[in-house]
């Protein structure tokens, strides 16, 4: 069959599944199925990932663009950054159980999540009783592909039936087989020694599994009547075998001849045979049988090839098997049913038209199957799902429009203890109870945000404040951090972060909450607790701190403890640059985190109230090279990843966006603005809180305007629909930033045009 050019869709390909050398059926499949797409699209670009068992033992081809070691979580991760960088527009799965790392090849996920690209999958198993963890994976799987592909339609219906996958999403296409002319197998047989024998195959790698016993067991009825046949046992047996007990499973089953006294009609062939030779001896058999013991196995490479050459086939009635050997296109005979096998292969062998016949009938099945078709029939699915893709702009988006603050989905997410931690989607998820964390944000917000009751506010400033009094262990002179639904503490001590967030929130609340009662509250607790921070090691904890201790003297002008705080953590933050710097890395730390730039807005806080310009211009050094880190060659916002964290003097990479880094950005923005007047820094501002709206490198909003609320982040593959306290907090407080940071600015940007007139 000639080769087609590409129609317009996907012309860049990746491929993930097993690959020879590797000696097992997946690794041949995938093998053909690169091999189908290269000789039927030979424009198309397909770049292998091969999953490696044993990483070094393998010498793979140049079609393999990368080994990906099973057991290496990391390796899937570095995997799926190289199949984003390398511009393929979509993923083909080969799937099957064991051969990804994991419970129950779970690693596979972690490389998933971290696409953009559409991905398809092929199944080649599917459990009718699968572990939770089977079931967990498979349905992770389900979900992340716009394909299901099945090679039965049983296995549609397992699907639907186990998993409740979505039928409209699944397509069969059966095993590829090869494209061979119709041949005379006694015209093959001289070339393995085999003239004047009538040839009984079995193919594949040696396992109990493949009833070869059940095969011994036949062959004494069927010597008797025809004393030339000859059992071919071919295929090495199975690597994890041989690691198990070497070779004695293969010794046993000749032991069995031997005991049957048909050892002179069995030949066990001992080799991992290569594609074409593999054909040649299928060619060369008179019946191909497969005595497999389990029922559920839903594909069978050996019996698709079998078929595909147009062998007269007895299996027993696997799932497959009923499948591709139905309407009289071969034999079936029970599990484990020695005589019948017996039976059937005396017939056939008797009755040359009558095999002959069948073997036809198999040929023009195999016909429906050949690896050309396969390739076609993906290829169809693969531009399906490619121009199903919403298309993204190549320019950078439009002005969008600001939000008005909004706590209902803060309301939402509380109750009279406190703000609820996370989600499942936007309903709260008690079982993960509370943190200080969060409750310090709210109190924040509460604040912060304008246009609310009051009665509202006084309410909430009154419960989240509780929240953090309660943390408050006067025995371990430490804020808490988790607490359980039922209001018992997971711990004594907090993280230092959250210890740092808590002094934050007092500092803030000393200075901007709207009742006196309230100030008056947050400043003795301020005093009572704010100490600790000059016990904190991290230095996001003394950034935090840090914002505090400016509030608080903004609050209580010459307030000691809070100059301290500013004075010694401003310069341990300047020393911490020097000590990390490089040309090219102009930040605090080797590696980039959280809440980033919540560290230069720290130093630009603190040398606004202390008078320290050497704060301010390290602030502002370094807020600049941060805000280039987090801006996309097109010109948007885009927040550290996540994948990013602990690579030291590395790029930041793209996912997965958190609501927290946009946030932290418009702050320490604003920050830079009130200490500058230079509108740039109010653009930046715009520009990371537009992040929210849908200027984001996936074009997706992470706001849902109707409630106030925000999706847990920005995925390869979407967004985490999730809606957590974290979220929700970090839009309502740029949503507050905004709002804030805008008056001044269109104040003076209507004082230059009066100028200019």
């Amino acid at each position: 069959m000639a080769p087609f050019m590409l129609a317009p869709g996907i012309d860049h390909l990746a491929l993930i599944g097993n690959f020879l050398p590797r000696k097992c059926g997946l690794a041949t499949y995938t093998t053909d199925t690169y091999n189908a797409l290269k000789d039927r699209y030979p424009d198309l670009r397909v770049d292998v990932y091969a999953m490696d068992d044993h990483p070094g033992m393998y010498d793979y081809p140049e079609a393999v663009t990368r080994a990906i070691p099973q057991d290496d979580r990391t390796a899937y991760l570095d995997a799926a950054r190289a199949i984003e960088a390398s511009g393929a527009q979509a993923l083909w799965v080969q799937h099957e159980y064991g051969i990804y790392g994991g419970a129950a090849g779970d690693f596979l996920l972690a490389l998933l999540d971290r696409l953009s690209i559409p991905v398809i999958t092929t199944l080649h198993t599917v459990l009718e009783r699968p572990s939770a963890d089977e079931r967990r994976v498979m349905e992770a799987l389900l979900q992340r592909s716009s394909r299901i592909i099945v090679m039965a339609e049983k296995g549609r219906d397992i699907l639907k039936r186990v998993h409740g996958a979505d039928g409209k999403s699944i397509v069969m296409i059966p095993h590829g087989v090869p494209d061979r002319a119709f041949a005379d197998p006694d015209s093959r047989k001289t070339a393995f020694g085999w003239e004047g024998r009538e040839v009984v195959l079995t193919f594949g790698l040696l396992a109990p599994n493949k009833g070869i016993e059940t095969m011994i067991a036949a062959l004494p009825q069927v010597v008797q009547t025809r004393p030339n046949a000859l059992y071919v046992v071919l295929g090495a047996t199975h690597p994890n075998l041989v690691a198990h007990e070497g070779e004695a499973y293969r010794d046993r089953l000749k032991a069995l001849a031997e005991e049957k006294g048909v050892a002179a009609n069995v030949q066990f062939i001992d080799a991992f045979v290569e594609y074409d030779e593999l054909i040649d001896y299928l060619e060369a058999a008179d019946l191909y049988v497969t005595p497999y013991n389990n029922p559920a196995q839903i594909t069978s490479g050996t019996l698709s090839y079998a078929v595909g050459v147009g062998k007269p086939v007895i299996s027993t009635p696997y799932v497959h098997a009923t499948e591709i050997l139905a309407d009289d296109h071969g034999v079936l005979v029970d599990f484990g049913d020695s005589a019948a096998f017996a039976r059937e292969i005396e017939r056939l062998l008797s009755d040359e038209g009558e095999r002959l016949a069948l073997a036809q009938r198999a040929y023009a099945r195999g016909r429906t199957m050949i690896w050309s078709r396969l390739a076609e029939n993906a290829m169809v699915e693969l531009n399906a799902i490619r121009e199903a893709q919403p298309r993204r702009l190549a320019t950078a988006p439009v002005e969008l429009a600001t939000l008005k603050p909004d706590i209902a989905a803060v309301e939402r997410m509380s109750d009279s203890t406190g703000m609820l931690q996370h989600s499942i989607y936007s309903v709260p998820d008690r079982r993960h109870g509370y943190c200080i964390d969060d409750n310090a944000r709210a109190l924040i917000l509460m604040c912060k945000i304008d246009g609310i009751d009051e009665a509202v506010r006084d309410k909430w400033t009154t419960i989240y404040g509780g929240f953090v009094q309660y943390a408050w262990n006067p025995d371990q002179r430490r804020f808490r951090n988790f607490m359980n639904f039922d209001r018992t503490w997971c711990e004594d001590v907090g993280s230092e972060d959250s210890n740092g967030r808590a002094i934050w929130a007092l500092g803030v609340t000393a200075r901007d909450a709207r009742a006196q009662k309230h100030r008056d509250w947050a400043s003795v607790l301020f005093d009572t607790t704010a100490s600790v921070a000059l016990e904190l090691m991290a230095p996001r904890a003394h950034a935090f701190a840090m914002l505090g201790a400016a509030a608080m003297i903004e609050a209580h002008p010459g307030h000691a403890l809070s100059r301290t705080i500013l004075t010694r953590y401003g310069e341990e933050l300047i020393a911490l640059l020097d000590q990390a710097r490089r040309p090219e890395w102009q930040w605090f730390e080797i590696v980039l985190a959280y809440d980033n730039a919540r560290l230069p807005e720290a130093l630009l806080r603190a040398g606004k109230v202390l008078g320290r310009q050497d704060f301010i211009d390290i602030g502002l050094q370094t807020l600049d090279w941060i805000v280039g880190r987090q801006t996309s060659p097109e010109g948007r916002f885009r927040a550290v990843g996540s994948e990013s964290f602990g690579r030291p003097y590395a790029e930041p990479l793209q996912f997965d966006q958190q609501p927290l880094e946009a946030q932290a950005t418009v702050d320490a923005c604003a920050a830079a603005y009130e200490v500058t007047s230079d509108k740039r820094w109010y653009d930046e501002a715009m520009k990371a809180y537009r992040w929210y709206l849908g200027a984001n490198d996936l074009e997706l909003p992470l706001a849902t305007v109707q409630d106030g609320g925000c999706f847990d982040g920005l995925m390869p593959g979407g967004l985490n629909r999730n809606q957590g306290a974290e979220s929700i907090l970090a839009l309502q407080l740029a949503n507050c930033a905004i709002s804030a940071l805008s008056k001044p600015a269109e104040i003076v940007a209507s004082t230059r045009r009066t100028a200019a007139a």
